[in-house]
């Protein structure tokens, strides 16, 4: 497969990538029928069901069979690298467990693939829904009815909704984030976390929501997501205003982003920048 050209790769690829998905959507779907047994994974609370290894794994087989040589990054499994390292695929298999882990069945499933860090391909899937959204680079995105292509800006008669991500590590009692939160929500007729940011992604780039600003974000689920909002024509850039790099440095990192249309983001960018000013006191530590 290594040597089949970039174009034709992607094209495979994008196949691989949907039937994977799928089908760990199945498995997802027919597994929160019956009782789930929830582990936590480390000290930040971050949880693990049988359901993400069990989707992982479908997810993968998919891959090892078409893509052999490609280095491989997984929620659960890590790192698995191979022989052509230029090629790396970064899959998040339940992306939402905290979610399914209290009974709440808003997951996602959520498989990438990156071109020397920079990601080619997008694809997220919604078990519960049956619905699969797909982003290739320089192609555009698609969605379960068609082409997305700069969603209608609608703007609120009150205020945007928008959506808030903080990366695990982040403490209950940090400040920054404490300031974010506070000032989004009071900015805002909405604010949503839902616990899976490929959903966020999904609804920014269907118009659903107006915005989505991320603290400190972990990086298995922003290739797909954010590549598909970019060819949705969504922008993304860092709290600064400047536009986010899309290469990635994979494995490991964080980041802070800005996401949504173009007629948003000015009004995005200086209220996370208003959020310095701003100091939460008076809760717990």
């Amino acid at each position: 497969m290594s040597q089949v050209l970039p174009d034709t790769l992607v094209d495979v690829a994008a196949e691989v990538a949907v039937t994977a998905a799928v089908e760990a959507g199945q498995a997802i779907r027919s597994g929160l029928l019956g009782a789930l047994t929830v582990s936590t994974k480390d000290a930040s609370g971050d949880v693990v069901t049988e359901l993400d290894l069990r989707a992982e794994q479908i997810i993968l087989r998919h891959i090892r069979r078409a893509f052999p040589d490609h280095r491989i990054l997984a929620e659960e499994s890590g790192v698995l690298d191979s022989t052509d390292d230029s090629w790396c695929w970064v899959v998040d298999p339940l992306d939402g467990t905290n979610n399914i882990a209290i009974g709440l069945p808003v997951c996602t499933v959520g498989i990438a693939l990156c071109h020397h860090g920079t990601p080619v391909l997008g694809v997220v899937h919604e078990p519960i829904a049956d619905r699969t959204w797909t982003a290739v680079r320089g192609r555009g995105a698609l969605g379960p009815n068609g082409p997305l292509w700069h969603p209608a800006h609608r703007p609120a008669a009150t205020a945007p909704v928008l959506a808030w991500l903080q990366g695990y590590p982040v403490t209950r009692a940090d400040p920054t984030a404490r300031a974010l939160r506070l000032t989004l929500e009071s900015a805002s007729r909405r604010l949503i976390q839902l616990w899976s940011p490929l959903l966020c992604w999904v609804m920014l780039s269907n118009g659903d929501i107006d915005g989505f600003v991320g603290y400190r974000a972990g990086l298995v689920d922003l290739p797909a997501g954010a590549l598909l909002a970019r060819e949705a024509g969504m922008h993304i850039t860092d709290f600064d205003g400047t536009v986010l790099d899309e290469r990635l440095e994979l494995p490991t990192g964080e980041v802070d982003f800005i996401a949504g249309s173009a007629e948003m983001m000015s009004d995005l960018t200086l209220l996370v920048k208003s959020a310095a000013e701003v100091t939460v006191t008076g809760l717990p530590d």
